[in-house]
């Protein structure tokens, strides 16, 4: 074991930190933590500093810190059987009683499931699927997928593609070229003021047709986005959108594809972000959630009419040649059994509706009078807060990310952890779907302290 004081050297030297400025790490000028333990919404690191966990590591400890439900889960599969592959027809008992509790909590419309590891790998397995699907039925020229502006679905190459921001594909080679993207639903930010919500609804649904047309419409194979927008700020839709997006899907015979990674499994107050919002998906991709991070494990839940036509494909030309050595790991199944146990016998979801009513409230009462203080949104366990250069001419910074970044560093000090969102000045919470109100007082006592202390 390496002792407390040669950790930050050696992970320094060895190791390579995802989402982070790699020259100014190696040479010590960024904030480094290593984080040792935690409970309920708490972690603490080796210096035995505590923090309030209000983002839910990334917005995926919904169960909270410390489980040892879970933890015991996890040790009685590894000591029982630590592995075995979901080929040919392989299973476990864990991916068995696994998949049937998924099936059951998920939108009627939905009839199987297929496990990966990450949220990336199963929006790339969907989108095989819907080339796959095309294929099967004839429609070979129908490929090309349309995303959102500011949504995030993942950092590979196709995954990347999908992620409508642009940090993800400066230098990459990103998008593909069977990728598209159209308006961002992103009603604090439209360019027409007047609008109402339903109109900028409209308007987004009209610019989703228009990008349609400009192509061949038969070329348009789905539509991929997330219930609300997560890390392209923390966005729910606005008032009509889904009704308005589902008529263009429905008109030219349009997939959807539900990123449901963060949405999936109550943050929303409800066990998915499609039920939450009357989306009927032809895919939903989930994961955080579906573990609460305690084993990575994701999942694409096909609908019944997918099924039925991939099930006759494999049929006629061949096994579904899709898959990896992980493919519904009983170490991660068992995870996710005990987790969707805890979800259900401490009753997280109808908590994540309440406390999170009270999360939006409390943040709007406290911040939203605050004259650099833009927009207070969020929907079930989920909020952000944008800061603005002016507020009365929605004047953003020039140089966006680094007043928000300050306010992180200053919560931090205080003893919360939020995050700043990328591309824009953003303070996104996520916290523990177990979180209890007098946590949430602290949250935003906290916050609204850093951000006085940094911008007044």
């Amino acid at each position: 074991m390496i002792e407390n004081k040669n950790l930050k050297k050696s992970d320094r030297d060895n190791f390579i930190h995802p989402m982070t400025d790699l020259e100014k790490f190696e040479r010590g000028e960024l904030p480094q933590k290593i984080m040792h333990s935690g409970y309920g919404s708490y972690i603490k690191d080796i210096e035995n500093n505590e923090y309030l966990d209000a983002f839910a590591g990334l917005y995926c400890v919904n169960i909270g810190y410390g489980r040892t439900e879970v933890a015991d889960a996890i040790s009685k599969q590894a000591h029982k059987l630590s592995y075995y592959h979901s080929y040919l027809g392989h299973s476990t008992e864990a991916s068995i009683e696994l998949s049937e509790m998924v099936l059951d909590r998920s939108p009627k419309n939905m009839s199987k499931i297929f496990f990966g590891l990450t949220g990336s790998d199963a929006n790339e397995l969907n989108v095989k699927l819907v080339w796959y699907y095309n294929n099967i039925i004839g429609k070979t020229k129908k490929k090309k997928i349309i995303s959102r502006m500011r949504g995030y679905h993942g950092a590979g190459i196709l995954s990347g593609s999908l992620t409508g921001l642009k940090n993800y594909h400066v230098n990459f080679d990103l998008p593909i070229d069977r990728v598209l993207h159209t308006e961002q639903a992103f009603y604090y930010h439209r360019t027409n003021l007047d609008q109402t919500e339903e109109q900028y609804s409209k308007y987004c649904a009209d610019q989703l047709e228009k990008l349609i047309l400009s192509q061949e419409p038969d070329s348009i194979a789905a539509f991929i986005a997330e219930p609300i927008m997560g890390n392209g700020g923390i966005v729910p839709p606005p008032n009509k959108y889904w009704e308005e997006i589902s008529v263009i899907l429905k008109r030219y015979d349009i997939m959807l594809i539900a990123d449901e990674v963060v949405t999936g499994f109550g943050r929303l107050g409800s066990m998915f972000g499609s039920d939450h919002y009357n989306i009927v998906p032809d895919f939903i991709t989930i994961a955080k959630g579906l573990t609460s991070a305690y084993a990575p494990l994701s999942g694409s839940i096909i609908s019944n009419k997918v099924w039925g036509v991939i099930k006759k494909g494999t049929d006629q030309y061949a096994s579904l040649n899709h898959g990896s050595t992980y493919s519904g790991h009983p170490i991660s199944c068992a995870a996710g059994v005990a987790n969707l146990k805890l979800l259900d016998k401490l009753n997280l979801i109808n908590n994540a509706s309440e406390t999170g009513k009270y999360l939006n409230e409390r943040l709007l009462g406290a911040l939203s009078s605050h004259e650099k203080i833009g927009d207070v949104r969020g929907a079930g366990m989920l909020a952000a807060v944008e800061i603005v250069k002016e507020k009365k001419e929605r004047k953003f910074y020039s140089k966006p990310g680094l007043i928000a970044a300050d306010i992180i560093k200053a919560m931090k000090n205080y003893g919360v952890l939020a995050r700043a969102m990328p591309e824009g000045d953003i303070i996104g919470f996520a916290p523990p779907l177990c979180a209890s109100k007098k946590e949430i007082d602290k949250i935003v006592d906290v916050t609204k302290k850093a951000i006085i202390e940094v911008i007044s």
